[in-house]
């Protein structure tokens, strides 16, 4: 397996420790109109972003289209003595992709 980046790290760790359902509808509805079975549909478990899907050692397939979900991206700032500090939430805008659209990496 290639060796993960920083981002796809953190996307796969943000997968799996999010308690969210928000997008859950979006999801389902998403994939179910590209004939995906409700009951082949599992978000943060077969459902990830494209940097979640490297982590875990799969290439998203050339040409395939995700569903686009709305998160929201913790935002930081460093104060005068350089430490970091959260100052709240962004919205922003990332695309899923069902393990049926990609491949495993190879090595």
């Amino acid at each position: 397996m290639a060796v993960q980046s920083v981002a796809q790290s953190e996307a796969l760790q943000r997968a799996r420790t999010s308690s969210s359902t928000a997008n859950f509808s979006a999801i389902f509805e998403g994939f179910e109109s590209k004939g995906i079975p409700a009951a082949e549909i599992e978000p943060r478990v077969n459902v990830l972003t494209y940097n979640a899907w490297l982590a875990l050692g799969r290439q998203v397939r050339r040409g395939e289209h995700g569903v686009k979900v709305c998160t929201f991206v913790s935002m930081t700032k460093k104060n005068e003595s350089g430490v970091a500090e959260s100052i709240g939430r962004h919205p922003r805008g990332v695309t899923v992709f069902h393990v049926s659209q990609t491949d495993p990496v190879q090595a």
